[in-house]
């Protein structure tokens, strides 16, 4: 015996222009809140690519640490004084800095985070980075990062040409020898590596003696857990860690700046806010309408129960409908996104199941609210 179908969606259908408003307006705020949680996690994705891609088992860092935009050097002997334990393998050093970058072709200015690292040691796993560190053994030469904003000037584009360019960086002339992979994030539109060498020449006030981040290569077969427990009891000045961990500093400095988390989780409400008042009237509309039917099925010998149950299941058909084309919206903006940015962000499975869970939930207290109006449907009042 085929199922019939919900008195719900009757209703709904009932006015089709009404129901499309409701689906857009629903889909509005669910790509609102998907916009809001994509820049959201793709503030923190983009922060912590560096770390994720950093050729080490352990990493060193000064314990006052807090970010690639808030970070304090330590003694690179140090790093040096790992050597002593018969796990660590090798060790290299990592410096960085901001330094003014300048567009060769509009000759305009713009900051640039700046890598210097070893080039005869690991550092990190880039694509198109090991295949040009032995031109970075020479002074003045450096790999330029391709995914960078597009304000840093056709570098790729004119080096896949010419097998080279020349610019400035920190009023120094310097000559591009490479590219390589990493992308733009919110500490920096792009990067930029270089010999330790040349970031010394470029940055006349560093001491070589002090280094920014600490690489450590353990032996095969090494317990990572165990060496970093070791190095920290022995170099109790210095912090060490797993680039998990690394990243988790990082993370937790831009989730912990108030202002950024707050716009995003200000919008995140907003659109909550939107689509709930949408829905509720959508429902209440539907009900104040309906007054007399759904007295006449009170009269009948139906329950509020039974009433509450075909307004909620408009709440969740509601949902659906609605959440489908916000979806949509969102995968298409997240695109364009990327595309104008270079932030990595993409459509999740978690982001997309929280936000139907939100979009169920902003449709159901609609629901609930708008059952009060349910309520009052007296027969004796109507007829």
């Amino acid at each position: 015996m085929p199922r019939k179908t919900p008195l719900a969606w009757f209703q709904l259908m009932k006015e089709k222009a009404r129901l499309v408003v409701a689906i857009a307006g629903i889909g509005f705020a669910d790509m609102l809140m998907f916009m809001q949680l994509g820049f959201q996690d793709s503030l923190y994705d983009s922060a912590t690519v560096p770390h994720r891609m950093l050729q080490a088992d352990l990493v060193m860092i000064d314990p006052q640490f807090k970010s690639l935009a808030a970070f304090t050097p330590f003694s690179r002997e140090q790093l040096y004084q790992t050597k002593s334990s018969d796990r660590v393998q090798s060790v290299s050093s990592i410096r960085i800095a901001m330094g003014q970058w300048k567009n060769p072709e509009t000759r305009l200015t713009r900051s640039i985070l700046i890598w210097g690292i070893e080039p005869d040691a690991p550092s990190f796993k880039l694509p198109g980075l090991q295949e040009n560190l032995e031109p970075l053994k020479l002074l003045n030469n450096v790999v330029f990062d391709r995914v960078g904003r597009p304000e840093f000037g056709a570098i790729a584009e004119t080096f896949e040409k010419q097998g080279s360019v020349t610019t400035e960086l920190n009023q120094q002339v310097i000559n591009i020898s490479g590219l390589v992979t990493m992308g733009a994030s919110f500490t920096a539109d792009g990067n930029v590596f270089m010999s330790d060498s040349t970031f010394l020449k470029l940055f006349r006030d560093r001491q070589a003696s002090q280094v920014d981040i600490g690489l450590i290569q353990l032996k095969p077969g090494s317990d990572i857990k165990a060496v970093q427990a070791q190095l920290s009891a022995n170099l109790p000045n210095v912090k060490v860690l797993t680039p998990e961990e690394f990243a988790a500093i990082e993370r937790n400095y831009w989730e912990s700046q108030g202002t950024i988390g707050f716009i995003f989780g200000i919008g995140v409400i907003v659109g909550f806010i939107v689509g709930t008042v949408i829905v509720y009237q959508i429902l209440y509309t539907d009900v104040a309408n309906h007054l007399p039917e759904y007295a006449t099925l009170k009269a009948m010998g139906y329950s509020d129960r039974f009433l509450l149950n075909v307004l909620l299941q408009e709440a969740l058909i509601l949902a659906v409908l609605g959440f489908i084309p916000g979806f949509a919206v969102a995968v298409g903006l997240y695109q364009l996104t990327y595309a104008a940015t270079l932030l990595p962000i993409a459509m999740t499975t978690n982001r997309a199941i929280t936000v139907f869970v939100l979009t169920v939930a902003m449709c159901s207290i609609s629901g609930a609210i708008a059952m009060r109006k349910l309520q009052a449907a007296d027969p004796a009042d109507i007829f």
